[in-house]
């Protein structure tokens, strides 16, 4: 494979995941740090072949006891790996953000979760793209275009939904371990979903309109909520400081 093309491959990668990490940037109104947003993002990047090598050896030790199983489209291969994944880019945020005294906002919980979820997702997209390449241009291209709508957003809304019971968690410390463990297992429950309607279509176009609905839908109910908590956190603090 020629140089040029494993550039265009990388950079390719990465295009959804910027794309969408700037657009979720510039919805913020209280911009974080770019240092530490571009930390967690290279981390989730650093962290992902950790995911990867853990679905890989949960395969083995299902092939090695269940040789001929087809584990690529059985329901508990698809849940370890969601599950993963989601506990993976969650220990990102857990190790560069939780502990940094610039996370002073529990709503800034969700632009540092999707940020290492978009630097996790463009891993992904490089080693799908790669792995397509061999098919043909147009054959990467589609799957390209495919993950730009699909499976990059899906990791930042599955990881926009940690990050909003990770703000809950902020002010109900008693029940922190309960709260984000819940986050993280409905965000499973989402990749879950997301990746059986794409199985169950069995490669027909409708696969990808009924997922990226259902991605729309879910993104919709997750701001609507997460913007209320924010206004209800505003309220708050105009209450209890009403001279500002």
């Amino acid at each position: 494979m020629a140089t040029s093309t494993i550039i265009l491959l990388v950079v390719l990668g990465f295009v959804p995941s910027l794309s969408w990490l700037l657009f979720y940037l510039k919805k913020d109104p209280y911009p974080e740090p770019k240092y530490l947003v571009s930390k967690t993002f290279l981390l989730g990047i650093v962290m992902a072949p950790l995911a990867i090598a853990a679905q890989w050896g949960f395969r083995e030790a299902v092939l090695h006891f269940q040789p001929g199983y087809l584990i690529q489209v059985s329901v508990w291969f698809f849940l370890w790996a969601a599950a993963i994944e989601e506990i993976v880019k969650f220990l990102v945020v857990k190790f560069v953000v939780l502990h940094d005294p610039e996370f002073d906002e529990p709503t800034d919980a969700m632009i540092y979760m999707i940020s290492a979820a978009l630097g996790f997702a463009a891993i992904e997209n490089i080693l799908v793209l790669f792995q397509a390449i061999p098919n043909g241009t147009n054959a990467a291209l589609q799957i390209w275009l495919l993950r730009f709508a699909g499976a990059t957003l899906l990791h930042a809304v599955a990881s926009a939904m940690v990050g909003y019971f990770l703000a809950l968690a902020w002010f109900y410390s008693h029940h922190c371990k309960k709260l984000i463990t819940l986050g993280i297992a409905l965000a499973t429950l989402l990749h879950l979903i997301f990746n059986m309607i794409i199985l169950s279509a069995g490669g027909k176009p409708e696969g990808l309109i009924y997922s990226t609905i259902f991605l729309i839908f879910i993104a919709v109910i997750i701001s609507a909520f997460f913007t209320k908590f924010k206004n209800a956190l505003q309220l708050a603090a105009k209450t209890s400081n009403p001279s500002r």
